[in-house]
């Protein structure tokens, strides 16, 4: 019984703490409550931040109670986690209207009828001072700086606010307020959720498992999925712009993608992986990935007429299943297409490249250029045309 369930639960995770004492609360108690935190830093949600959604949504099939904690307190103090230097914090106005979002985005995934709404503010206006000293208390500077990311900027002189150090310990704090069986978050939240185990074990309370999730990498299949480095997937996107973008990643990230973002059973995936194998082509399997992320956001008549588009624009286009490969560096965040045209060797040099434009001879994803100027942004992979038959796959770093 329990088998059968780990293995769906397991599916892409990076680490569980522990699987001994998760079974042993699969067990004890049956239905877990089962809590994901996400700050509302940014109005629109991307697939990245599905990621941890999906795994929610993995329990809630199975019976269990998830909880979408919406962390419009710790927005304000702003995630230190990755960060360099001190994030500035979210004004209340900008948490209120992000939140709002978030709440409407998320049912496109979990069960609405189904999922705890929290929000973190519920508990933590309502801690008085001294309180919020004694939870100040439960943790000493050095085990602070036990933290990646605080150790480097205190070693390197950078400066650490000393607001940051609450982060840690309110996100923990939640944990103990929601009575959380288990906390799912990214690699990058492992200190935090360490935190939120002691706090309950301090609270008398079973301390948490903790599933960490891995951070799902964007477009250019280098970096973390990130608006600010336009490489992302929103989940507003529009059909023909998600579907596009799908079929833009390279065939080794499909595999990525679809363990972490599809729905499709295990047992199918590793069919797909054996045809594959044997010679049927990526394309296909990126097509059946594409259209159930297309669904999942929008619906069945939008996915098909994402590919229908797709394929007037490219297959139709005459748009050959392999061409060369190239990742280019931007510089100040950009690379001029007729550098991009140059640099990929489809044109023999940039006065040949700016004639192709003038002629209405080049393209980006089917879509003609008409500016020699114009430009492909950090993060983006693109497909470059000059002419009917010269085509490359540019990934700009």
């Amino acid at each position: 019984m329990f088998d059968e369930q780990l293995r769906i639960i397991k599916r892409g995770v990076e680490e569980l703490i522990s699987e001994e004492a998760l079974i042993e609360k699969l067990k004890k108690k049956g239905k877990l409550r089962i809590k994901a935190g996400f700050d509302p830093t940014a109005p629109d949600l991307h697939l990245g931040h599905t990621v941890l959604i999906n795994k929610l949504k993995h329990f809630q099939d199975q019976g269990h109670h998830v909880i979408f904690l919406i962390g419009d307190f710790t927005g304000m103090i702003g995630d230190p986690t990755g960060k360099n230097i001190t994030r500035p914090p979210l004004t209340k106005e900008e948490v209120v209207f992000n939140a709002e979002t978030y709440q409407k985005q998320v049912f496109k995934i979990l069960d609405p009828d189904l999922t705890e709404i929290a929000f973190n503010s519920t508990w933590m206006d309502r801690l008085s001072s001294s309180e919020m000293i004694r939870l100040a208390s439960s943790y000493t500077v050095a085990r602070m700086l036990e933290r990646d990311d605080f150790g480097k900027r205190y070693k390197g002189g950078q400066p650490i606010a000393i607001h940051e150090f609450l982060y840690p310990l309110v996100q923990g704090y939640d944990s103990v307020a929601l009575k959380a069986d288990v906390e799912l978050g990214g690699t990058d939240q492992k200190f935090n959720l360490l935190v939120g185990r002691e706090l309950q074990r301090n609270a008398g309370q079973d301390p948490q498992s903790i599933i960490t999730m891995p951070l799902l990498e964007g477009l250019d299949g280098v970096n973390k999925m990130s608006k600010s480095l336009n490489n992302y997937i929103g989940i507003e996107d529009a059909p023909s712009d998600m579907f596009g973008k799908l079929m833009s990643i390279s065939d080794k990230l499909m595999w990525r993608y679809i363990e972490l973002l599809s729905f499709e059973s295990i047992a199918k995936v590793d069919i797909w992986k054996a045809e594959v194998k044997e010679g049927r082509n990526p394309r296909d399997i990126k097509v059946m990935f594409g259209h159930e992320i297309v669904t999942r956001f929008h619906d069945e008549a939008a996915a098909i007429h994402a590919l229908q588009d797709f394929q007037s624009r490219f297959r139709q286009g005459g748009v050959p299943d392999e061409m060369p490969e190239y990742s280019l560096d931007a510089n100040n965040g950009a690379v001029a297409v007729v550098n991009a045209i140059k640099l990929s060797g489809l044109a023999a040099s940039t006065s040949e490249a700016i004639r192709a434009i003038q002629q209405g001879g080049v393209r980006i994803n089917g879509e003609k250029v008409d500016d020699r100027s114009a430009e492909i942004s950090s993060g983006d992979t693109v497909v470059l045309q000059l002419g009917k038959r010269k085509f490359a796959r540019i990934t700009i770093n």
